[in-house]
């Protein structure tokens, strides 16, 4: 099977083991991720992974007048559906694995005005990916409690 393949030749990179340390990051999703995403050391920082899987803010101003922001999609679309899967599959089972992206989507969601779910879940993606390129940059892994300390 072809995803077993794929399983098979990420397990190889240090990066599944990181990835796999997070929970709601499975198998599969791991090997996806890092399949589109390619080798995280690559870039310089966070913001180059967003503008390259397209989650990147493009804002319209014009004098006084500022248009709504809106996601760039300029960058990889499998890589932003992969990512939106994850997101929405560790709000799915957050009973199971509780996590700090879980946490703040909740936080977003709840707010005096509450953000829409797609805008809060791009934000979930926007951190999940600078905790990855964190993880990946320190070669750690996912630990809820050290993030739970940091946030408050």
């Amino acid at each position: 099977m072809v995803s077993e393949q794929l399983i098979m030749k990420a397990r190889q990179l240090s990066e599944f083991q990181l990835l796999t340390s997070f929970p709601g990051i499975g198998e599969i999703s791991a090997a996806l991720l890092i399949g589109e995403i390619g080798d995280l050391s690559r870039f310089s920082n966070h913001k180059k992974v967003n503008a390259f899987i397209g989650i990147d803010i493009r804002r319209y101003q014009s004098g006084k007048y500022a248009g709504q922001d809106h996601i760039n999609k300029r960058g990889n679309p499998k890589g932003r559906k992969v990512l939106y899967l994850i997101v929405k599959n560790m709000i799915r089972q957050q009973k199971a694995a509780p996590n700090h992206i879980v946490d703040y989507y909740y936080k977003l969601k709840k707010q005096p005005q509450a953000k829409k779910d797609r805008v809060a879940t791009v934000a979930c993606m926007n951190k999940l990916l600078k905790c990855i390129y964190s993880m990946v940059r320190n070669n750690t892994k996912y630990e809820y409690s050290y993030t739970v300390s940091k946030d408050q």
